[in-house]
Order: C-alpha cells, then sequence, then structure tokens
C-alpha cells in the first residue's frame, strides 16, 4: 500500500530531522557544527521530498478531491502545505550558504530559522498522518489506489533504498560517520568551562560559525 511506503518515508525523514537537530544544539552552544552534514541533509530535502514524496501526496490529493470533495476540504490545502515546506527549505539553505559564504548574520536568527525548519517538517508529517492519510484510506477505492500506483515513477530513495547507486549509498555512510564524530566532539566539551556558561540564543556575527 503506498500510504505505508509514505509513511515509511516520514521516518526516514525524521531520522534526517533527529541528525539535524544535533547539529543545532553544537551551533547553539557556541561550537562549530559538521556543516557538511548539514548541507548533505538539505541536498536530500531537496530533491526526495521534492521530487517524489511529494507528488505522490499530491495525486492522492487529487483523488481524495474528486471521491469526497467534503473530506478533502476538511484535511486542507495540500497545494499550499508543500509550498510551506518548500520555502522553509529555501530559507534554510539561503542561512546556511551565508554562513558558509561569511556573510554578516547573526547566529541567532540562523538557529531559529532551523528550528523552524524541523518544526515545520515535523507538524507537515504529523498533520498528514492525522487528517490527509486517513482520510485518503477511508475515501478511495482499490481503483483509486492501482491508477495512483501506476502513475508513481518508480525510484529508489537515495539515502534508504536497498536499491541506491553506490554513491549514494557512500554519501549515507559518510552522514552515519560524520553523526558519530560530532557525537563524540560533543560529549568532549560538554563539559568545558568556556561553554558552560554561554546562552543558546547568542545573538553574534562571529564566533565559530
Amino acid at each position: 500500500m503506498i500510504i505505508d511506503f509514505l509513511l515509511r518515508e516520514h521516518r526516514n525523514i525524521d531520522l534526517l530531522l533527529v541528525a539535524l537537530q544535533r547539529e543545532l544544539e553544537i551551533f547553539e552552544h557556541g561550537i562549530r557544527p559538521d556543516y557538511e552534514v548539514i548541507r548533505a541533509i538539505i541536498s536530500y530535502f531537496e530533491v526526495y521530498p521534492e521530487v517524489y514524496h511529494h507528488p505522490q501526496e499530491d495525486l492522492i490529493f487529487s483523488k481524495l478531491k474528486t471521491r469526497d470533495p467534503d473530506a478533502a476540504a476538511l484535511v486542507g490545502d495540500l497545494a499550499h502545505e508543500h509550498q510551506e515546506v518548500v520555502d522553509r527549505l529555501h530559507r534554510f539553505a539561503h542561512a546556511i550558504d551565508g554562513v558558509l559564504a561569511d556573510r554578516e548574520i547573526l547566529r541567532q536568527d540562523v538557529g531559529n530559522i532551523v528550528r523552524d525548519f524541523i518544526a515545520g517538517e515535523r507538524y507537515h508529517m504529523m498533520w498528514e498522518e492525522r487528517d490527509f492519510f486517513p482520510a485518503a484510506l477511508k475515501a478511495l477505492s482499490a481503483q483509486d489506489w492501482t491508477e495512483i500506483a501506476s502513475a508513481v515513477t518508480d525510484h529508489g530513495d537515495p539515502l534508504f533504498s536497498e536499491t541506491a547507486e553506490a554513491t549514494s549509498d557512500a554519501l549515507r555512510a559518510h552522514i552515519l560517520e560524520l553523526e558519530q564524530e560530532a557525537e563524540a566532539e560533543r560529549s568532549s566539551v560538554a563539559f568545558l568551562p568556556s561553554m558552560a556558561g554561554k546562552p543558546l540564543n547568542v545573538a553574534e556575527t562571529d564566533g565559530p560559525y
């Protein structure tokens, strides 16, 4: 069932959000995060959800509007929700690009943008699982699901699919390796006196970005 597939993709997305949350915590403690991990996460969101995941959901929502317009209206505006996801990603990517380009940007602003991206992604997935998916499962027929499945392009997730290309498998392994290193780094500096009293919402343009 395609809904099961989408739910599994949501769990995979949440794994990346957990990794991003860890890097954000490092950043907000005044320590330089691993920007290679962050950029890899951004690249994933720029390709897989936008090109594959969201279009599948759009197909389902289109069927729902045909089968049960009232239910679709109660669910809300999926197209608007997906545009909000894209906008948050663009703000996130732009902020990180600005940091890496040494543009003056407040640390607090960067943290807020990344935090907003994480929270927005989690809310969006929760909303779909709470409202959208159950409505579709109730309203769509077996034939509807067959038509949706036939319209979906066969693809492999670049990080989590067993059929991912070698370069994607290498990227997945690299992200996991870098996250382990970041975890070790955070543990080693967690109790340094210079960090102990540093506030989390420091607004500054210098420091270890």
